[in-house]
């Protein structure tokens, strides 16, 4: 085992490139600098305390880089893994209704479902199967509020959150990849010179991860387990395969699926609302610009995988530096982090005609924050979307079938 592990890790030497490790802090950097201000909002809005904020973020980062790890060893591919974005955006909704011990209750369940998909090699059947367009309409439902929120802190404020904003649209032309990262940046720094940053409270200290006991109300786990798993497969597992494929790694995607199931299960109890396979983050690390040969850019996913635990540990920092900045730039930059994924949904829901009666019924539904018989307004979504998608279809169906033959003489 000893000679194994040395034969690995000489390997993983002679592979090793500055291109590579920098593409995986990149990916790191991308996924803190939006993503996790969505957790942020999430826990505000379930009223955690720093002790659970913290928790929750040792689980994804912690979580996250030791999944990535394990899968980029194993499989000699950049697997990054990272927690679920529209899961945390469904959490800011729900988390003020749902006590904090059933959401983890529901974060168990979403995980043994994933685990059920890939153990079964029923992942890429599932996608087929249910309705994408109605799928991606809940999603931007769910992310709405967020672009809204942006844009409305222009009010409150308008300095850090005018930065946010026009650095992203600029950087878009200019340099993509740091759209994000960069407008952040300079908006903490508008925040500071202006005052309203607040860095008093924030210390230096590793975190203590906090175990809370699931509950199982079943309507709440209903309400939350079946929309969180859905699009957590929909727009983070499906598109994390496709980039890794795209990029020409043939990965299995019953076995990448179940392995982040059983790390969302793992690291649930602690806060983790669901662990998945990085799309954006993982094209970061299976491009050219991570080496040359691909063969040697699992080393990207192995620095991304390290970098991610390195900060997950001092998660009680990486929050209080959160908790530092003014509410504007916190609501500016995950609306910002989320304009692509909310572009791509809305594009996803309405670009077929014959889809876009259900998938208008899906978003309304999902983006009006209804509850009915204790179920939330993601799970209504599905339901009402699916339900007009098989009516509209089966009446254009009976349509088409009354419809006489046109004689030709």
């Amino acid at each position: 085992m000893a000679e194994v592990f040395a034969g690995r890790a000489r390997q993983v030497w002679r592979d090793a490139s500055l291109s590579a490790v920098v593409a995986g802090a990149v990916a790191v950097v991308v996924s803190f600098a939006g993503p996790l201000t969505i957790v942020v909002q999430a826990a505000h809005a379930g009223g955690l305390d720093e002790a659970r904020l913290s928790s929750w973020i040792w689980a994804v980062a912690v979580g996250s880089g030791v999944t990535g790890f394990v899968l980029s060893l194993r499989h000699r591919a950049p697997v990054v893994a990272a927690w679920s974005t529209p899961g945390a955006a469904l959490l800011v909704t729900q988390l003020d209704d749902v006590p904090y011990a059933t959401a983890i209750g529901a974060y168990l369940a979403a995980a043994a479902l994933t685990v059920l998909v890939g153990v079964t090699g029923w992942f890429d059947a599932l996608m087929r199967r249910i309705p994408a367009a109605v799928v991606s309409a809940v999603l931007a439902g769910i992310l709405l509020r967020f672009g809204l929120d942006a844009f409305g802190a222009l009010e409150d404020g308008p300095a850090v959150a005018g930065v946010m904003l026009a650095g992203y649209v600029v950087l878009q032309r200019v340099a993509p990849r740091y759209a994000i990262a960069a407008p952040l940046a300079a908006a903490v720094a508008v925040a500071a010179v202006t005052g309203t940053l607040s860095l008093g409270g924030t210390r230096l200290s590793l975190a203590t991860p906090v175990f809370t006991m699931p509950a199982w109300p079943a309507e709440a786990l209903v309400s939350l387990t079946l929309p969180l798993f859905l699009v957590t497969m929909s727009a983070q597992n499906a598109p994390g395969v496709g980039a890794l494929r795209e990029a020409g790694y043939a990965v299995p995607s019953g076995p990448l699926v179940r392995d982040t199931g059983v790390a969302s299960a793992v690291f649930a109890p602690f806060g983790a609302h669901a662990l998945n396979l990085g799309a954006i983050t993982a094209a970061i690390c299976a491009g050219p610009d991570a080496h040359e040969d691909r063969d040697r850019r699992y080393v990207a996913g192995l620095s991304c995988g390290v970098l991610y635990i390195a900060v997950g540990l001092f998660g009680t920092t990486v929050a209080g530096l959160f908790s530092a900045l003014p509410p504007a730039l916190i609501s500016a930059a995950a609306g910002v982090a989320l304009l692509g994924a909310l572009g791509g949904s809305l594009s996803g829901a309405f670009t077929e005609a014959h889809n876009r009666g259900a998938a208008l019924v899906a978003f309304l539904t999902t983006a009006s924050g209804v509850t009915l018989l204790g179920l939330g307004a993601a799970f209504w979504g599905l339901v009402f979307g699916t339900a007009c998608r098989v009516i509209l279809r089966q009446t254009k169906q009976n349509t088409n079938s009354t419809k006489e033959p046109v004689r030709r003489e």
